[in-house]
């Protein structure tokens, strides 16, 4: 790809992989061991693994897409090539309108001409101005910012130390809200802005609270108080509160068991709405102010949410779940003014949906479905809507299609940039599987060679996702640890989705709570047996990695059977009593093993995979 100017897009940021090259080409080695495979290299050739790498970091990434309330303009965020001596992650904001395909988008920027800097994190006001977070003047430490759509130097708001997130404008356009946690060390996010691992133990708690900022003027104020931990926001519709999701005490241990609360803006006066039994994210009010909704479920990651949709009032009161019996994962949700209805976005047996709920009879309508992810920010499924309820904007991209961003109505979308119109999958074809464990059935994806012939055996690669609580989906591959160089060089990549995954249903992702390698591990080999009797694998050739979970779920594999040839695994956890004793997220264990490890020890030792390291008889990289 030719490199580009900034936001017409060309070639996209480049990224280290040495270590992921590392980690890629010792699989390869591993599971071609003994003796010559049959359909596969011996190894991949450095040059050829360098360019497969190479053209896939080359992507243009964009991060987030935001559509303008009135619908007529798209803002997106995409990531700049790195060059020696910037920080490698800077990215910029464009605009365009959102009729049709992108001939001349404009960059809003804090700085000027073709300088780079972080500019990310796009709010735009009801009358279309465009608040957002900056790092000009000084690396790593953002601002807010304003400016016009149309264009012209933007107004610096702020001027904090710490760390800024999520600035949203108020319905009234009178304020902009926005998370901060003042003299943060570093970003927020899992294992951090927590109690620093020195100094005196509680002399110094980082908490992300919730401030304004007047656009006129500049001033801020701290609404929050100091000891309420603020995760996720929403403004009620008369600009007097917003809907958080937050708890008391430090950091992102306490996101597991983080409660409701309505926090007035003028007096930070906080109200609990609901002190709920699981976990819950993306809160928001509805039209008429009456009513929250959110999503609720045993989630394992702060920031990649699934589960049921619920609601309650805003006031406090009984909860409602509007989907028990829904075969599907919802993600992300939103009002629609007009209609009074719910949209959310959904993970369905593999595919990505989009569906209408109406909260009086719990009816769901489905919009559109397809075998891809769409998303405005963040992993999770979302997308970004207009007032209307009809034009959004989503960042789209399959194992076939790479990124880019579409805009128009749901379902109807038009391709409004071509960054990588270069870009071509290296890779065999991706298809969707299902086959039957324990009378559940399980989804999962096959990614095929490179150049397959049905006449020849190939390899297999088992690539289990992390979480437990995520999925493995239809996505253009990113750089960190990839199927690309295993299909490129003649594997099979089997990407199972086994109960405790999302997609199916709240019931089917609770399917491993106490049960951890157990039925998750039946339904992976019961997937692998259906690959090889389907499709010419060789059966002594078939090697399983993952990361997190998945490098969990590696080693516990390798210590139950001798299915397969080679192992690596990454991150993972082997004994979880040791690592519940020093990780900063325990709170995330006790919903699936039931009880904390002082309560119930034996659960978490059924579990530990260092407890059954005597029957390893499989070659094994663990990587930590």
């Amino acid at each position: 790809m030719n490199p580009g100017p900034i936001c017409p897009g060309g070639e996209g940021a480049t990224s280290s992989y040495a270590s992921i090259n590392c980690l890629l080409v010792t699989l390869l080695a591993l599971c071609s061991f003994a003796s010559p495979l049959s359909g596969a290299r011996q190894g991949p050739s450095a040059s050829a693994f360098d360019q497969v790498m190479d053209s896939l970091a080359r992507v243009r990434e964009f991060q987030e897409v935001v559509v303008s309330p009135d619908g007529s303009h798209v803002a997106w965020v995409e990531s700049l090539p790195a060059k020696e001596g910037n920080p490698p992650r800077r990215s910029a904001i464009c605009v365009a309108g959102s009729k049709g395909a992108v001939s001349s988008p404009r960059r809003i920027t804090a700085g000027k001409g073709d300088a780079a800097f972080s500019e990310h994190s796009v709010a735009w006001s009801p009358d279309g101005r465009v608040a957002f977070l900056s790092d000009r003047e000084k690396p790593g430490q953002l601002q807010l910012y304003m400016t016009a759509a149309s264009g012209g130097p933007a107004h610096k708001l702020t001027n904090l130390t710490g760390f800024l997130s999520t600035p949203a404008w108020s319905p009234d356009g009178k304020q902009i809200a926005l998370l901060f946690t003042e003299n943060a060390p570093r970003a927020a996010g899992p294992l951090v802005a927590a109690t620093a691992d020195s100094g005196v133990v509680g002399e110094k708690i980082f908490e992300q609270r919730l401030a304004v900022v007047d656009p006129e003027s500049g001033s801020t104020r701290i609404v929050s108080p100091a000891d309420l931990y603020v995760y996720e926001y929403d403004w009620s519709p008369d600009s007097s509160k917003v809907i958080a999701t937050a708890a008391h005490g430090s950091g992102d241990n306490n996101w597991y068991i983080a409660q409701l609360y309505a926090i007035a803006i003028a007096s930070g006066e906080t109200q609990s709405i609901l002190k709920p039994s699981m976990q819950i994210a993306v809160p928001h009010w509805s039209p008429d102010g009456k009513t929250i909704a959110f999503i609720g479920g045993l989630m394992s990651d702060e920031g990649i949410p699934a589960g049921d949709i619920y609601t309650v009032s805003s006031a406090g009161g009984d909860l409602r779940n509007l989907t028990p019996r829904l075969k599907a994962s919802a993600v992300w949700l939103t009002w629609v003014r007009s209609s009074n209805r719910i949209l959310f976005a959904e993970h369905i047996d593999g595919n990505s949906g989009i569906a209408a709920l109406d909260p009086a009879t719990g009816d769901v309508t489905t919009l559109w479905t397809g075998p891809e992810v769409f998303l405005s920010f963040s992993y999770a499924l979302n997308l970004s809507l207009a007032r209307d309820g009809k034009t959004s904007a989503v960042i789209r991209s399959s194992f076939e299609h790479p990124p880019e961003v579409w805009g128009g109505e749901i379902g109807a979308w038009k391709q409004l940039t071509h960054a990588n119109r270069e870009a071509r999958p290296d890779w065999g074809e991706a298809r969707s599987l299902h086959w039957t464990s324990d009378g559940l059935s399980i989804q999962g994806w096959l990614v095929y060679p490179k150049s397959y012939d049905r006449n020849r055996r190939y390899p297999m690669i088992v690539m289990v996702h992390g979480g437990p609580s995520w999925m493995s989906r239809s996505q253009w591959p990113q750089i960190f640890f990839n199927l690309v160089p295993l299909a490129h060089e003649g594997y099979f990549v089997f990407l199972p989705n086994p109960r405790g995954s999302y997609g199916q249903g709240e019931e089917f992702t609770r399917a491993n709570v106490r049960d951890f390698g157990y039925g998750d591990l039946r339904d992976i080999l019961a997937g692998v047996d259906e690959v090889v009797r389907t499709v010419p694998v060789d059966n002594k050739r078939i090697g399983i990695s993952g990361w997190s979970y998945g490098g969990f779920m590696t080693m516990w594999s390798v210590a139950q059977t001798r299915r397969f040839n080679a192992a690596v695994a990454g991150a993972g956890i082997a004994n979880w009593q040791s690592y519940y004793g020093q990780n900063l997220i325990d709170q995330w264990m006790i919903p699936f093993f039931g009880a904390s490890v002082y309560d119930d020890p034996a659960i978490y030792a059924r579990s530990a995979p260092i407890n059954f390291v005597k029957n390893v008889n499989t070659p094994t990289l663990i990587l930590v």
